[in-house]
């Protein structure tokens, strides 16, 4: 009897948590963006406060952003994402103007230069490279795929796209430069792409990193300290020790919002770079595990809209979005936890960055319409 009324419940249909994959995407971003965004002033308000006399500067900033940030998304879930490849020669076409633009105008800071000015704040061209890029390789990849042809990396797509990662790393930034080479190449992998090509790109990419970890002494150093950062506690391994410290202070529980010390000086970039660290000293371990599964879900509900796409331009692009900013995610903790080096890749809404904030909201509203797509093609 007890079977006989679940089924009828099962039947009748019971409220589920979510209504829909695209639901699920839109309530996990918010709840990343609301955590981040308290995350951003109390990680950054110190520092705010003694260079720029108000502890609200860079809250002030990511508000804005945030709210530039949902316009993008709006945009981008509004259009139908084939909209994209279409226009893709523009796009593609001012990216490579803002790229070059930056090491021209854009101001040294740090001795790098990976920002253009503008006047309600900085833009980091770099940033829209990344998603570029993959729309790029998701345009490239699909029609080999429906032309069931073999896919190859010798091409002028991928050209295109090692020419943006060139030029990310004359500002110089490597991380970045890495990102916008290496989610095509692996979107290209898990397309399909024959064994011995995939042997050929992991030879080309050691000989690549070596060479360019080898021209830049800063970046060996940071390689070799990776194994033992309390080596050199006071100089190339302060930063991870710093950060590990902030994570271990922060015990099951926290210190509580706002009372983090290691924002005081102590944990340099505690409100970009390194923002989760600080939010485990204040958030503890409880915290950190819930941001785990928050992006554990977006990966899921990501990959099931990706599944359910109406066509293989859909699916591709819609991975390459998960493996931006899930990918993203992996790596800033796997830095912050002192497992790989300090390469400078942000955590997506955690850390303080408009451009990358932007940009990630962007690809999300291009997700959302993929999935809004594929649930018409499926009723249709």
């Amino acid at each position: 009897m007890a079977e006989v009324q679940r089924k009828e419940l099962n039947q009748a249909g019971v409220k589920k948590f979510w209504t829909s994959d695209m639901e699920a995407i839109i309530a996990i971003t918010l709840v990343l963006i609301v955590l981040g965004t308290i995350n951003v002033f109390s990680s950054s308000f110190i520092f705010a406060e003694a260079e720029f006399a108000t502890p609200y500067f860079f809250l002030k900033r990511h508000i804005l952003n945030v709210v530039i940030g949902i316009i993008a998304f709006l945009v981008c879930f509004r259009f139908d994402y084939h909209i994209w490849r279409r226009v893709i020669f523009v796009i593609v076409l001012g990216t490579f103007l803002a790229l070059i633009a930056v090491l021209i105008f854009g101001p040294v800071v740090n001795g790098a230069q990976r920002w253009l000015p503008l006047p309600m704040g900085q833009f980091q061209p770099a940033e829209l490279a990344k998603l570029v890029s993959i729309m790029i390789a998701a345009a490239y990849i699909s029609t080999k795929i429906k032309l069931e042809q073999e896919l190859n990396y010798w091409t002028i797509q991928m050209a295109i796209i090692a020419a943006f990662a060139g030029l990310t790393e004359l500002e110089p930034d490597m991380g970045t430069a890495s990102i916008i080479l290496g989610i095509p190449l692996l979107m290209l992998i898990i397309s399909g792409l024959s064994n011995m090509k995939i042997a050929q790109l992991v030879g080309a990419g050691i000989i690549g990193a070596a060479i360019l970890i080898f021209r830049e002494p800063y970046r060996l150093k940071r390689l070799l300290i990776t194994f033992d950062p309390w080596s050199d506690a006071q100089n190339v391994g302060y930063q991870t020790v710093q950060s590990l410290s902030a994570i271990g202070s922060g015990e099951l529980t926290g210190m509580g919002l706002g009372v983090g010390v290691s924002k005081y000086d102590y944990l340099p970039e505690a409100h970009t770079d390194f923002a989760f660290a600080i939010f485990c000293q204040e958030n503890g371990f409880l915290g950190a595990i819930f941001v785990f599964l928050l992006f554990a879900a977006f990966a899921v509900y990501a990959a099931r809209i990706a599944n359910k796409a109406r066509d293989e331009y859909g699916q591709v692009l819609a991975m390459g979005i998960i493996i931006l900013i899930v990918g993203q995610a992996i790596a800033n903790l796997l830095m912050v936890g002192g497992m790989i080096p300090v390469v400078g890749v942000p955590l997506p809404f955690i850390s303080y960055g408009g451009t990358s904030l932007i940009v990630t909201m962007a690809a999300i509203g291009i997700l959302v319409n993929i999935g809004k797509q594929g649930e018409k093609s499926t009723r249709n």
